[in-house]
């Protein structure tokens, strides 16, 4: 038993992770990683909503070879611009990568679409996502107070970020 769960440990650090379209058939993945990763997350309905809006653009992160979902982001283009409303890895997944194979795809996604500006908000107590968001070039342009509803029940304010996609 020992070596399988070594053997798995070994598969998670060094996988190698895809990132792909999502759509409404993943709904019931991505409700269940956005609702372990949020104080307050989108159930199935919401994100099945989200997923079948064509202004919405959205991907998945899996382990290369597999189909099970350990992440996603997912905007809302318009126009020239699009806002990041979520991206999550699941928490047994973080820290390994993923999120910069996501990232990149998702902003390849949405450059495909035309898009020259993206913004995001990021709980400022979130040091991991700042730093790969910074990481693929966005910068602080502002800050929401007490915009984050947390699990202590208090509220977290908001980094605003911007990227200049050229």
């Amino acid at each position: 038993m020992f070596w399988l769960w070594f053997w798995e440990a070994w598969l998670d650090r060094y996988a190698d992770w895809a990132a792909v379209e999502a759509d409404a058939g993943d709904a019931d993945e991505l409700a269940a990683i956005h609702v372990a990763s949020f104080a307050r997350g989108w159930d199935v309905a919401e994100m099945d909503e989200l997923l079948r809006d064509r202004a919405v653009v959205a991907c998945k992160l899996l382990r290369a070879g597999r189909s099970q979902s350990y992440g996603f982001a997912i905007s809302r283009v318009a126009g020239d611009e699009a806002e990041v409303l979520s991206v999550a890895v699941a928490g047994s997944r973080r820290g390994r990568g993923g999120g910069g194979t996501l990232m990149a795809r998702h902003l390849g996604q949405l450059a495909g679409h035309g898009v020259r500006r993206v913004v995001l908000e990021v709980d400022e107590d979130n040091a991991s996502a700042i730093a790969l968001y910074a990481r693929f070039g966005f910068v602080e342009v502002g800050k929401r107070k007490a915009y984050y509803a947390k699990k202590d029940g208090k509220r977290g304010t908001a980094k605003v970020m911007a990227l200049e996609m050229r």
